[in-house]
């Protein structure tokens, strides 16, 4: 299983929210690229990067940081937010991010979803982020009305093989993993999975293990001491594909 250390950007900070209200936005450290070079250190292999700005405004913004993260941490980068047309896709993709992240696009434009997977194939994740099973959108701020195991099998249906799943409700809580979705989730489609929102310690990751799953998004807890990066990719026996 494999650990990706998660750095939002909003303004060009590294921040965290607390279940992704942007009012709730923190510091929570001082450069995104030093940042990023320590969780390398740490034994990473990929980042999880959100362009906060770029979720609620549905434009590419941010992009530099995230570009020099890319080219100067060593580190894989998954990036997200914002990114709702294939000319953003290619963009990044072609400038050294490894992988993006469609959010609101997988319930607004599936077609563009199928259009990157053709083009782009593994190199397309889709983020399903959902509160009391119901995705949300455009940062979290609209809701959907669309269920997260439909989308789940609706992206599978497209070719979408990794797709991140957030309990909103826990993102920025530290109160642990909605493990009841996360495991039907991973039941219902092939697709790898990625579980985010409220890891706090290793109990949290050797529980993801258990069921199965191929990644953990681990943010706040790792900047506010409860978890060990070394010690969660030591306890994942971490895969870096």
């Amino acid at each position: 299983m494999i650990i990706l250390p998660a750095i939002d950007i909003q303004g060009g900070t590294c921040v965290r929210l607390f279940q992704g209200d942007f009012s709730t936005a923190q510091k929570v450290a001082e450069d995104p690229v030093d940042t990023a070079i320590q969780f390398r250190a740490d034994g990473a292999a990929w980042i999880h990067m959100v362009d906060l700005d770029g979720a609620k405004h549905g434009s590419r913004e941010n992009t530099e940081t995230f570009l020099q993260v890319a080219a100067r941490s060593g580190l894989q980068v998954e990036l997200g937010g914002g990114i709702r047309d294939l000319e953003t896709v290619s963009y990044y993709l072609e400038r050294g991010i490894s992988r993006v992240i469609l959010g609101s696009a997988a319930v607004k434009n599936p077609a563009l979803v199928q259009q990157a997977v053709q083009r782009y194939g593994s190199r397309i994740a889709v983020g399903i982020d959902a509160k009391n099973g119901i995705v949300a959108t455009e940062g979290w701020l609209d809701r959907s009305g669309v269920s997260y195991l439909e989308l789940a099998k609706q992206m599978e249906q497209i070719g979408v093989q990794y797709l991140i799943f957030t309990d909103i409700s826990r993102d920025g809580t530290l109160s642990g993993l909605n493990l009841e979705q996360l495991d039907a989730i991973n039941r219902a489609v092939s697709c790898r999975i990625i579980a985010s929102g409220g890891v706090r310690s290793l109990a949290d990751i050797e529980a993801c293990q258990k069921l199965g799953l191929y990644g953990v998004i681990c943010g706040k807890s790792l900047y506010q001491g409860t978890l060990k990066l070394k010690e969660a990719i030591r306890k994942a026996g971490e895969q870096t594909c």
